[in-house]
C-alpha cells in the first residue's frame, strides 16, 4: 500500500492531523507522503489561500462567520456548490500527479481536495478515498464528496453527518487521529513551579484579542502566562513588549505536547485538532472567544461533553479561569470525561483498518 495525505494551508489543524496519520503510518513501515493541494495546481496559488484564510478569521472572524453561514445555507439547496466546481478545475494536474506517483490510497483531513478526488473517482478512476473531519461536526459541503470511509470525531456524531445524506456504512466514528509520537513527551522546559503555569494558545496563525486576553490575565491571575503566538510576528513583538516576569513568550514551536504536558492550565482557541490534543494528554482546558462558524460546534461539543469551559468575553475567561486553578474536583472531572469521549488511539486505530480494509 502506498498513501497520500492531501491537506491544505487553511489553519494548522488539517495539515497536523495530516502529519499525524503520516507518521503513524510510517511507523508501520507503510509508505506515505504529505502534500498540500494547492502546490500540486502551483505554489503562489498555496500561498495565496493561506493569506485569505487568514484574512478571513482575523479580528473576531466576522469574514469566517458569514463565509460559513453562507456556506450552511447555500448546503441546503442541493445544489452543486461553487466549490465543487471550482476543485473540478483541478483534476487533470491531479490525476498526473497521482498517477506519476502510483499511490493506492489518498486520505483528505481537507474538504477541498476530497472534492477533487471525488471528481475523479466519479469519472472512473480507481483509487480509494478516506476523509477525515477535524472538527466537532459536519461542515459544508462534505456530503459532496464520495470517499470509500470517512472518519468522524464521535459517535454521537453519526446523525448529523447521515442528515447531510452521508451514508452511515462509510462512517469510521474513532475520533481526531493524533499519533503516538505526539503523546510521548521528550522535552523537558524545566519551568519554575513555584506557581501555577497557564499556556495560552490561538492556533497556528495567533489569531483573536490575544494581547487583551494576557494583559488581563497578568492583571488577575498569580500565574505564569506562557503564551504561542504560532506564525503571527506582529502579535509576537507586541507582546514582548510587556514587562511582566509572570510572562513567557514564544513563537512558533515544534515541541506544543511539551508545554501542554508540563502546564497546569490550557486556554485555547476551539480548534477541532488543537482541543483533541490538549484532551489526549489530559489537561483543564478553557476554550476562549470562538470564531463564529464551526469553532462554536467544537466548544459546544466540549461544552456538552464536560470536557472543558467556554468563555466568550474577557472577563469570563479570567473567571473561569480562577475557578479551575482553586477547584481540583472540577479539574479532575474535566480530566476524566476527556479519557472517557476522546480516543487516545485514534491514529492507531485507523491505521489498523487500513490495514485490514485496504
Amino acid at each position: 500500500m502506498k498513501a497520500l495525505i492531501l491537506s491544505c494551508n487553511t489553519g494548522g489543524g488539517h495539515n497536523s492531523c495530516g502529519r499525524y496519520i503520516q507518521s503513524e503510518l510510517i511507523l508501520n513501515n507503510i509508505e506515505c507522503d504529505f502534500i498540500d493541494y494547492f502546490s500540486i495546481l502551483g505554489h503562489k496559488l498555496s500561498k495565496k489561500v493561506e493569506k485569505l484564510y487568514l484574512k478571513s478569521t482575523s479580528g473576531q472572524g466576522h469574514i469566517f462567520k458569514n463565509v460559513y453561514k453562507l456556506g450552511e445555507t447555500y448546503n441546503k439547496t442541493g445544489l452543486p456548490s461553487p466549490v465543487y466546481e471550482l476543485n473540478k478545475l483541478a483534476k487533470h494536474k491531479l490525476q498526473e500527479y497521482l498517477d506519476t506517483n502510483k499511490y493506492d490510497l489518498v486520505i483528505c483531513p481537507h474538504l477541498f481536495p476530497s472534492m477533487a478526488i471525488t471528481v475523479l473517482k466519479k469519472d472512473g478512476y480507481n483509487i480509494k478515498l478516506i476523509n477525515v473531519a477535524t472538527d466537532y461536526t459536519n461542515i459544508p459541503f462534505w456530503n459532496e464528496t464520495k470517499p470509500d470511509y470517512f472518519v468522524i470525531p464521535d459517535k454521537s456524531l453519526i446523525s448529523e453527518f447521515t442528515s447531510k445524506g452521508i451514508d452511515e456504512k462509510v462512517l469510521l466514528p474513532i475520533g481526531i487521529p493524533v499519533s503516538s509520537t505526539f503523546q510521548k513527551i521528550t522535552t523537558n522546559l524545566n519551568l519554575k513551579k513555584d506557581k501555577p503555569n497557564i499556556l495560552v494558545t490561538s492556533g497556528s496563525m495567533g489569531f483573536g484579542k490575544l494581547k487583551d486576553i494576557v494583559k488581563k490575565l497578568l492583571d488577575n491571575i498569580d500565574a505564569y502566562i506562557i503564551v504561542v503566538c504560532g506564525n503571527n510576528e506582529k502579535l509576537y513583538h507586541q507582546l514582548l513588549k510587556i514587562k511582566n516576569n509572570n510572562l513567557i513568550v514564544n513563537g512558533y514551536i515544534n515541541n506544543m505536547n511539551a508545554y501542554i504536558k508540563e502546564c497546569d492550565l490550557v486556554l485555547t482557541k476551539p480548534g477541532g485538532l488543537t482541543s483533541t490534543e490538549v484532551a489526549v494528554l489530559n489537561k483543564p482546558m478553557i476554550h476562549i472567544m470562538p470564531i463564529p462558524g464551526v469553532e462554536n460546534y467544537n466548544a459546544n461539543f466540549f461544552k456538552n461533553n464536560h470536557l472543558s469551559l467556554v468563555s466568550n468575553t474577557i472577563d469570563e475567561i479570567i473567571a473561569n479561569t480562577n475557578l479551575l486553578l482553586n477547584n481540583k474536583e472540577l479539574q479532575k472531572e474535566l480530566i476524566n470525561n476527556q479519557k472517557k469521549v476522546i480516543n487516545k488511539n485514534a491514529s492507531k486505530d485507523l491505521v489498523a483498518f487500513l490495514k485490514e480494509n485496504i
